[in-house]
């Protein structure tokens, strides 16, 4: 099996709470900080951090503003960010499809409903 695809997976977004806020916001086009927090169910401070090193990735832009005089601070993928999550998740199947012709993983069987 060649290891190359699995060097090449990003840590910035391999990381499990990075890669919840990356999938989220891959799904909205941008997201209050209290709506991701509660649905990722993190802490305000690991929310914080993880923002934190997505924006310094250029991945996330973070804006603040103010809704019924209240702060508010929403999130949103860069263009950078898009792109790095559409590889990511590029990758990963790369490394799936050669898992499977390694004959390692079996075919995902769907789930009970």
């Amino acid at each position: 099996m060649k290891a190359e695809p699995f060097l090449q997976l990003d840590r910035v977004i391999h990381e499990k709470g990075r890669l919840g806020i990356m999938s989220a916001l891959a799904a909205a086009s941008e997201m209050p900080f209290t709506e991701l927090r509660d649905l990722l169910q993190m802490t305000d401070g690991n929310l914080t951090s993880h923002m934190r090193t997505l924006q310094e990735a250029g991945y996330v832009a973070v804006s603040k503003s103010f809704q019924n005089n209240r702060p508010l601070t929403t999130l949103a993928l860069t263009a950078a960010g898009e792109k790095a999550f559409r590889n990511y998740v590029a990758l990963l199947a790369e490394i799936v499809e050669i898992t499977r012709e390694f004959g390692t993983m079996p075919t995902p069987v769907p789930a009970a409903k």
